[in-house]
């Protein structure tokens, strides 16, 4: 039953012995006031209050906007399917290192450099003496790589001694940084793989698109500086989401000398993360 007529000696009383009627509350109906009550004179001719109260109609749902998800282009996938092996080929071969050092030590604690006091991974300014490349392998590596995926972007290297720069721009920029840089860091750390193969001497190789990097780290310095300020006034540790090493490096740099804080590094790659905390 959607709707009960009820009277009663006032409307309140009418409107509730409706409700408890259609075990409704007041807020799911309409109430329509057929007759006012009135007292009469002396008690003669008094009437009751009649009233009519309806259910609401319930209003259709709304469907909520299925978010759309965009599929990764294929070479993407495969970039990153590639980087995971190479990782894992690199940890591997650093593990069985690791294990011929501890042997030829007889157990003897090797003393290891913590994470974060290295510090020479600041791309904020780019390298000195800068000379461009008309031939690299990097730059081949990388046109191919962007000519797989199917992007519009132009690409240029430039090098100095110790280091190769490369330089993206155009407006598929985005496609090739990825979520917070990830498609660029698996690009650059396979140009890296390619450009050190075959070299007696390591060359750092930086890749960047529309100086990403660069605002990049000015906005993980500013979050760092933030995240200080709230643990030196509630007292709390905050612990942010996990980063590359890169980017954990410049959270450690910023708040090194930061007054009241201290950071460190928690859990294993690709899920490591900075701990912010008071001193």
């Amino acid at each position: 039953m959607d709707f009960s007529e009820k009277w009663g000696r006032d409307i309140k009383e009418a409107v509730n012995l409706a409700l408890a009627d259609l075990n409704l509350t007041e807020d799911q109906v309409t109430v329509t006031v057929l007759e006012e009550p009135s007292k009469g004179f002396l008690g003669l001719g008094a009437k009751l209050a009649k009233v009519r109260v309806e259910k609401k109609a319930e209003e259709p749902k709304k469907e909520e906007p299925k978010e759309e998800i965009k599929e990764e282009p294929e070479a993407v996938k495969e970039i990153k399917k590639e980087t995971k092996k190479a990782e894992f080929t690199e940890r591997r071969k650093e593990k069985r290192s690791e294990n011929r050092r501890n042997n030829s030590s007889q157990n003897e604690e090797v003393p290891q450099k913590e994470e974060w006091t290295d510090y020479s991974v600041n791309i904020r300014e780019k390298p000195e003496n800068l000379e461009e490349l008309e031939q690299s392998s990097a730059l081949d590596f990388i046109k191919e790589v962007i000519e797989k995926m199917g992007l519009n972007l132009t690409v240029k290297a430039f090098s100095n001694e110790d280091c190769i720069y490369i330089q993206i721009n155009g407006k598929d920029s985005g496609t090739i940084i990825g979520k917070r840089g990830q498609t660029l860091d698996s690009i650059q750390y396979l140009t890296s793989l390619v450009v050190n193969k075959d070299s007696e001497k390591y060359i750092r190789v930086i890749v960047d698109a529309e100086n990403y990097r660069e605002r990049r780290e000015k906005t993980l310095e500013q979050l760092a500086k933030r995240l200080a300020e709230k643990v030196n006034r509630t007292g709390r540790s905050v612990r942010l989401e996990p980063m590359n090493p890169y980017e954990r490096k410049v959270i450690h740099a910023t708040l090194q000398k930061y007054s009241g804080v201290t950071t460190r590094s928690e859990g294993e790659e690709p899920y490591r993360r900075v701990i912010i905390e008071q001193k």
